[in-house]
């Protein structure tokens, strides 16, 4: 998962990096999103502890959201259709 983590703060870089990378992005969601809906819910559950990993932005869970909700935002108009096909628990951060 520190792997997965290091990719998605890499992934998220590039999508905001760009005007168009966004876009270049949306064909290769078939080949992202399978892997970003297997970890989607590894969330830390620990009710009303402190958790300070919070500022190195380590949670799973939380790094995945804030990448899908980038490349909805970047991904021009197709790539809300594509995630929610990818990922069905996906709501839209643009539409709501």
């Amino acid at each position: 998962p520190s792997v997965i983590a290091i990719v998605l703060k890499v992934l998220q870089q590039l999508v905001v990096s760009g005007e168009m990378i966004g876009e270049a992005l949306v064909p290769y969601y078939r080949q992202i999103l399978p892997v970003l809906n297997i970890f989607k819910n590894k969330n830390i559950n620990v009710g009303d502890c402190i958790v300070y990993g919070q500022r190195k932005r380590q949670n799973l869970g939380d790094l995945i959201f804030e990448t899908l909700e980038l490349l909805e935002l970047n991904g021009g108009e197709d790539a809300f259709i594509n995630i929610k096909y990818m990922i069905p628990t996906f709501e839209s951060c643009v539409l709501n």
